[in-house]
């Protein structure tokens, strides 16, 4: 995994956030926090990424993800540019996933 790119992203007020996402404890409490910190729509398009993301991954085309889960064509390109060239944090999370 590589260093965070983009340093500015690296405020107080993010390291506050991050902070307060880790100290959930159950997914009911992130559905309490996270609808009160973020706009519906907000919350469907990070959750609408992460499906993208996991596509990709499985291997299926832009066309095929944008019938199952809606998104645009250019967030798609967004997410996969994200997973060849980012951060690596969708890898965290989807290997994760597949653990379960």
């Amino acid at each position: 995994m590589r260093e965070l790119a983009n340093s500015a992203i690296k405020t107080e007020e993010t390291e506050a956030f991050f902070d307060a996402v880790l100290s959930l404890s159950s997914k009911d409490d992130c559905y309490r926090f996270f609808e009160d910190v973020c706009t519906i729509n907000e919350l469907c398009s990070i959750a609408q990424r992460l499906e993208v993301a996991k596509l990709l991954k499985e291997g299926n085309t832009f066309s095929t993800i944008a019938a199952k889960t809606g998104a645009s064509t250019a967030t798609i390109a967004r997410v996969n540019k994200c997973i060849q060239y980012g951060a690596g944090g969708y890898d965290l999370v989807l290997k994760d996933k597949n653990k379960n």
